[in-house]
C-alpha cells in the first residue's frame, strides 16, 4: 500500500468480504488481520476493535452500493428522472461489485441483506442513516411527479406520494425477486432491464 489511506481502503475491503461471508459473531479479529497480510501492530495502527471495523465498513458499503445522488438527475420529466434514477443504480451495482475482492461475479445476495440487517441491529446511526435515505427518496419522487403532474406529463387523481411510492416500491420489490430467484451473474442486466420495462409500463400508464 502506497499511503495510509490506501492501507486503509483495503481494511475495509477484506472486512467487508468476511462479514459478507459469515456474520458479525462469526469474524473474529484474528481472521480480520489474517484477511488483510498485515502484521497486528499495523493494523491496530487503524482500527482497535471489530465494532469499529464494522461501523466503518459498513459506511462504506453504504456510499458505494445504496445512497443515489439525487440532485444530478434532470427534473425535465418523470421519464428523464426515472431512467437516470435507473443509470444510477447500475452504476451504484458496478461499484459496489468492485468492493469485492474474490472471483464472484455475483453482484449483490441475500448475504448482503443480512449484512444490513446485522448493521441495523447493532449501529442505531446505520438504521437512522437507512431511514433517512429512504425519506430523501421518497421527497425528490414526490417532487418529480409534482411536476410531471403541473406539465401535464401525466394524468391521475393519485396522489404525489402514492404514484412515487408505486415506483420505489416495484424497484425494491423487483431486487429482492431477483435476490431470491437468480443467482446467475447476469443479475445486473436482468434488473436493468426489467426495471425499465415496469416502469416504462407505469409510466404509459400515468400518461393515459
Amino acid at each position: 500500500m502506497s499511503d495510509a489511506r490506501d492501507t486503509r481502503e483495503h481494511i475495509l475491503n477484506a472486512s467487508f468480504m468476511l462479514f459478507l461471508q459469515k456474520n458479525f459473531k462469526e469474524v473474529t479479529m484474528k481472521e480480520i488481520v489474517e484477511r488483510t497480510g498485515l502484521s497486528k501492530g499495523a493494523f491496530y495502527h487503524y482500527f482497535s476493535s471489530k465494532e469499529q471495523v464494522f461501523e466503518e465498513v459498513m459506511d462504506h458499503f453504504f456510499a458505494a452500493g445504496i445512497k443515489q445522488n439525487f440532485e444530478s438527475y434532470s427534473f425535465e420529466t418523470l421519464k428523464e428522472f426515472y431512467q437516470d434514477y435507473i443509470k444510477d443504480a447500475i452504476a451504484k451495482m458496478r461499484s459496489f461489485k468492485n468492493l469485492r475482492t474474490d472471483n464472484n461475479e455475483e453482484t449483490f445476495s441475500t448475504n448482503h441483506y443480512f449484512l444490513i440487517f446485522d448493521a441495523m441491529k447493532m449501529l442505531p446511526s446505520y438504521k437512522k442513516k437507512l431511514l433517512d435515505n429512504n425519506q430523501e427518496e421518497l421527497k425528490y419522487w414526490k417532487k418529480i411527479v409534482h411536476i410531471a403532474k403541473k406539465s401535464g406529463e401525466i394524468k391521475t387523481t393519485m396522489t404525489d406520494e402514492q404514484i412515487a411510492k408505486l415506483f420505489i416500491y416495484s424497484g425494491d420489490g423487483l431486487g429482492m425477486q431477483l435476490i431470491m430467484s437468480d443467482p446467475s451473474a447476469q443479475k445486473m442486466e436482468k434488473f436493468k432491464s426489467e426495471l425499465q420495462s415496469i416502469w416504462d409500463g407505469l409510466y404509459n400508464a400515468l400518461k393515459g
